[in-house]
């Protein structure tokens, strides 16, 4: 009875895409620090820094990639350079062009800055020249030459009044141009790497410089020498002078000497003091205490870092395309954004309500969505990629494992929603390619491994327990029980509803179930041509679901190991399957980017969706299985709702307006309101219904005069379906009477610049004058032949001699069969 009560589904629609928004470059904040502009490959993504949303995204129409861009001060103009030599000037609120130029540039445009004005815009190209530009009156006004290689910054003097202008190219100088004269005014020396930015104090009379050569200097403007050089031990991308507010960090020592920041190889944020060349202190991150070394282009490097305007904030941006923005009273983490999550290879829901995601990128890194804001953790703790993840059944821990050959458990805080590691186990000889958690208790995890061994690991009770700890003590996980399982890599693993089986799924083809007990063999499932990508235990039934690279999905029964169904439908290696709608439907992804639902006693393929354009990796659907979320090898993840009760609403909705409407369309016909019930036919685009109308209004005593006058009073665009309409009627030889009554009335009331303001007038046209010159030709015959049939009448009767009506003679056959003859003619 339950099962028959279940609604089978028959959709899912778009709930929220976690797509790549930045894929490296520049990134801009706009004048009140509520959005953030970056670059991803061809267009400009407008990150809303609230919800996380990518509200506006500018895309070039030559498809040429964008090499730098530049958002002015005041909000107003955005400029944007791309390899095909153009500046093009957008309203970036509403994402459209007003305006493109050549750059004059021999060579792509690198740097780009506005003065403080929103004036002049600056350009600093690959082929070793600067061009500045009056945007208001949209000509170059200066040329600058003498640069070394590639001008990679260009920047100008805050106070415009100086009229001055700071570059630096590939031969690590820094010059200093009058804007007046067009000159060279100095070189300033002291790098020996490329530099990186320029900050300028208020007054406008100190800046500093950062390099690649671990170094920044702070220059005097006025004698344009150095004064000090700070040594800082890192590669350093960005220098930002740290506001005046004493209750930021850093201030509690020094509140009146000029503090700057510094961002760069190390991946953290350093607050440095220009007089004492000393470090007032330095972040503490996850990523630092896990890895000693200090490599350049490290994937926690910082490429980019911005203040925002309220001056409590700052936005970082790392070599993985991660946006984090931190809290200056004390560097804590504040919000996260994953820019570019590269090939998902598995994702899950987690939270007791089902709040957050879980992500295996292709990378050592798990990340942590929540699905509200978009906000990302990032956990740190595997050292190579994280190949699969499973989660409890109260939705607080979950496993992961990966390439390194370990196995770990992580809790999220149920208040805060953080995240740690809290037990880790190795032993296996190769990486860790599926796992699965049991699904009563949560006292054991399964892992399978390219080593071809599956393995049990027993979790200790003190990991359950939610600990009060801010940073519990990592556990060691012990395997309890290892056994060879295949002869391959094993793919995927499943733990039953009642955690007494165990089945597993391997490249050699081949479908085992265990006892979860000691890992003894229960039985195999043999059928699947080519290598098994996913195993799922039924939620109900005593069913495995299998999933393989043959391009089918089969049921299994666990009584006496038989296949009891197969589905196929997709035309590649099905990656995923899981059961929806409490055991009655599949739901399966494949390597061609396709879902599609099944419902399991019909054998039938109930829909096939579109969302991905690369392999689906992940596959999971949440607890109240109303919602289902996606990961594919295009870096999108996708959460999907099911609209089935949804649809199924609007339907019923619909089905019911169009009765209603038919009973007012009906009552109108009786009422003969003829006008009324044209529009009412026409608002609901039905030919048949209007040709009802049109035959009803004929019928009456002074028919042709009522269609007159009726059509004439319809609107422009009423008219415009009804002449529409004459080309479907006029093809058929019953209804052409009707259309050609509306044409003539049309024809002969409208004028021919009118009828040319209709938008399909010529498909209509082209439709009618075929079918007419047919039934002109038909029309054309049977006059001819009803004229032959009047003819023949008419020499009856004159040869035929009026007689008595008593004498009549019979009638001879040969003239009542030429009369019944002329009758059926």
């Amino acid at each position: 009875m339950a099962a028959s009560a279940v609604q089978f589904k028959t959709n899912y629609a778009v709930e929220k895409k976690f797509e790549p928004f930045y894929k490296g470059g520049k990134v801009q904040l706009n004048k009140d620090g509520t959005q953030l502009v970056c670059i991803c490959g061809n267009k400009l993504n407008v990150l809303e820094i609230s919800t996380g949303a990518i509200v506006r995204s500018i895309e070039q129409d030559d498809q040429e990639d964008i090499t730098c861009f530049v958002l002015s001060p005041d909000d107003e103009v955005l400029v944007t350079s791309s390899r095909a030599l153009l500046l093009k000037q957008w309203q970036w609120q509403e994402g459209t062009c007003i305006r493109t130029w050549k750059a004059i540039h021999m060579a792509p445009v690198s740097s780009m800055t506005f003065d403080s004005t929103s004036t002049l815009l600056a350009t600093g190209g690959c082929d070793s020249t600067i061009k500045i530009w009056d945007v208001l009156k949209q000509y170059c006004t200066h040329n600058l030459k003498g640069s070394s290689g590639v001008v990679h910054l260009v920047q100008f003097h805050p106070d415009m009044a100086r009229l001055q202008l700071f570059s630096s190219s590939m031969d690590y100088k820094i010059r200093i141009w009058d804007l007046k004269s067009s000159k060279c005014l100095c070189v300033l020396e002291t790098h020996y790497s490329a530099v990186t930015s320029l900050c300028f104090s208020a007054d406008g009379d100190t800046m500093i410089s950062s390099g690649r050569d671990k170094i920044c200097a702070v220059w005097d403007l006025e004698t344009k020498t150095p004064k000090r050089t700070v040594p800082v031990y890192e590669s350093v991308e960005v220098v930002l002078l740290l506001p005046d507010s004493r209750d930021l960090i850093g201030r509690d020592q020094d509140t009146e000497s000029l503090l700057f920041i510094t961002a760069g190889s190390k991946g953290i944020l350093r607050v440095w003091d220009s007089v004492t060349s000393k470090c007032l202190y330095a972040q503490k991150l996850p990523h630092t205490s896990q890895k000693s070394s200090e490599d350049e282009g490290d994937e926690h490097s910082l490429t980019h870092c911005l203040l925002l305007p309220n001056q409590e904030e700052i936005l970082t941006v790392n070599a993985e395309h991660s946006i984090i923005i931190y809290d200056l009273h004390n560097l804590d983490l504040k919000k996260q954004f994953a820019g570019y999550n590269d090939e998902v290879l598995d994702v899950k829901f987690l939270g007791p309500s089902d709040s957050h995601i879980v992500v295996a990128t292709n990378s050592p890194q798990i990340k942590v969505f929540e699905l509200e804001t978009s906000n990302c953790q990032i956990l740190y703790g595997h050292t190579d990629t994280v190949l699969a993840l499973d989660v409890f059944k109260k939705g607080l821990m979950f496993a992961s494992c990966g390439k390194d050959r370990t196995v770990r458990i992580w809790r999220m805080n149920k208040n805060t929603g953080k995240v740690d590691c809290v037990a880790m186990g190795g032993g296996h000889t190769n990486g860790v390619g599926a796992i699965a958690c049991s699904r009563l208790k949560g006292s054991f995890i399964v892992s399978g491994s390219q080593d071809f061994t599956l393995k049990i690991w027993t979790l200790p009770e003190s990991i359950s327990k939610a600990s009060k700890a801010q940073t519990p003590a990592l556990e060691s996980l012990y395997a309890s029980v290892t056994e060879k399982g295949h002869d391959k890599d094993i793919n995927s693993v499943a733990v039953s509803p009642n955690d007494k089986l165990i089945v597993s799924g391997s490249q050699d083809k081949t479908v085992k179930l265990w006892s979860s007990s000691d890992l003894s063999l229960v039985g195999v499932f043999r059928g699947h041509k080519r290598g098994v990508w996913c195993v799922q235990f039924s939620p109900v039934d005593q069913v495995v679901a299998t999933s393989s690279a043959d391009g089918t999905l089969k049921l299994w029964g666990l009584q006496d190991l038989s296949c009891l169904k197969t589905f196929e439908g997709h035309d590649a290696s099905v990656l995923k399957v899981i059961f929806v709608s409490r055991g009655t439907q599949l739901l399966t992804s494949g390597s061609d980017g396709l879902l599609k639902l099944w419902t399991i006693k019909t054998n039938e393929c109930v829909k096939t969706i579109d969302g991905h354009e690369d392999k689906v990796w992940g596959l999971y659907g949440n607890k109240q299985d109303s919602a289902v979320v996606t990961g594919s090898a295009d870096s999108s993840i996708v959460l999907w709702k099911d609209v089935t009760e949804v649809e199924l609403a609007e339907v019923q909705a619909k089905e019911e307006k169009e009765i209603l409407q038919q009973q007012e369309l009906s009552n109108l016909l009786h009422e003969k309101r003829y006008l009324k019930a044209l529009g009412l036919a026409i608002s609901l685009d039905q030919p048949h219904t209007v040709l009802k109308v049109i035959k009803a209004i004929l019928l009456e005593p002074q028919g042709k005069d009522d269609l007159e006058k009726n059509i004439l009073r319809l609107r422009q665009d009423q008219k415009e379906s009804v002449l529409r309409y004459c080309g479907v009627w006029n093809t058929n030889s019953r209804n052409c009477h009707e259309a050609q009554c509306v044409l003539n009335v049309l024809l002969t009331h409208e004028t021919p610049e009118s009828l040319l303001q209709y938008g399909s007038v010529r498909s209509s046209v082209e439709a009618l004058i075929p079918y007419t010159e047919r039934h002109m030709q038909r029309m054309g015959r049977l006059l001819q032949a009803s004229m032959f049939v009047d003819y023949m009448w008419q020499h009856m009767r004159l040869t035929d001699l009026p007689m008595e009506k008593d004498s009549a003679p019979a009638p001879t056959p040969g003239l009542t069969l030429s009369l019944q003859e002329n009758g059926k003619a």
